[in-house]
């Protein structure tokens, strides 16, 4: 289905879904550099208004598409002869519900520097949290090109790096428990890992509907990956 919905996404007209395409697309751009914005304000402690200002306008931008998606779907569906095309509707609400998501924790990312104003330690947990850090961005970065050439294998590799790096957030967080850490640096510490685990799990999603059917969005199991 997937494949059927790119090929009507690609469309080089202004027929409703391929609008709504597009739309997806700009989402998709905006969620990634707010995202790689925050990451920067996260591990370097400080912003200037202007880069706050940036992220919370570019989140405004992306909750604002998904609500023009939205009402096209359901503008589009009210006619009959649209009924075909309910699958990939369905489809396209479940994504940009997850790149919504994905502008908000980069937002919440970036305001961990309000209540830990100052770099993290130079520690072997800040170190792994920082690998961390890079696989979500490198998921980030290829998930676009991934969704719109359909490849199949290439979302399978990030899925199961995925999955890798969400238990090395529980793992982590275990750790950062165990700390010497002090009270706000434990806290931010906490907050990044569970930031970039949220993240990368909306990342997954989006990837999900490379390689599943719609009933199956979201699951990343990694036999039931492989099944389909």
């Amino acid at each position: 289905m997937l494949r059927q919905l790119l090929r009507i996404f690609r469309a080089d007209d202004d027929s409703p879904l391929a609008v709504m395409g597009r739309d997806f697309g700009k989402m998709l751009a905006l969620a990634r550099d707010n995202t790689l914005a925050a990451s920067e304000i996260y591990f370097r402690a400080t912003a200037s208004p202007e880069e706050r200002s940036h992220i919370y306008a570019q989140d405004v931008q992306i909750n604002k598409l998904e609500r023009v998606i939205r009402r096209n779907v359901v503008a589009h569906l009210s006619f009959p002869d649209n009924h075909l095309d309910a699958p990939y509707c369905l489809l396209l609400m479940s994504l940009v519900k997850d790149v919504e998501r994905l502008g908000d924790y980069a937002k919440n990312l970036a305001e961990v520097v309000d209540i830990h104003p100052g770099l993290l330690p130079d520690d072997d947990i800040v170190e792994e949290l920082q690998e961390i850090r890079a696989g979500v961005e490198n998921a980030l970065r290829a998930v676009q090109p991934i969704f719109d050439a359909s490849d199949r294998e290439r979302a399978l590799q990030y899925i199961s790096q995925g999955r890798s790096l969400a238990h090395r957030c529980d793992v982590l967080i275990a750790r950062n428990a165990r700390s010497s850490h002090d009270a706000a640096t434990t806290t931010a510490i906490v907050l990044g890992i569970r930031y970039y685990k949220r993240l990368g799990g909306h990342v997954l999603n989006v990837l999900s509907s490379v390689v599943m059917p719609i009933d199956k969005l979201d699951y990343h199991d990694e036999d039931a990956v492989r099944r389909e």
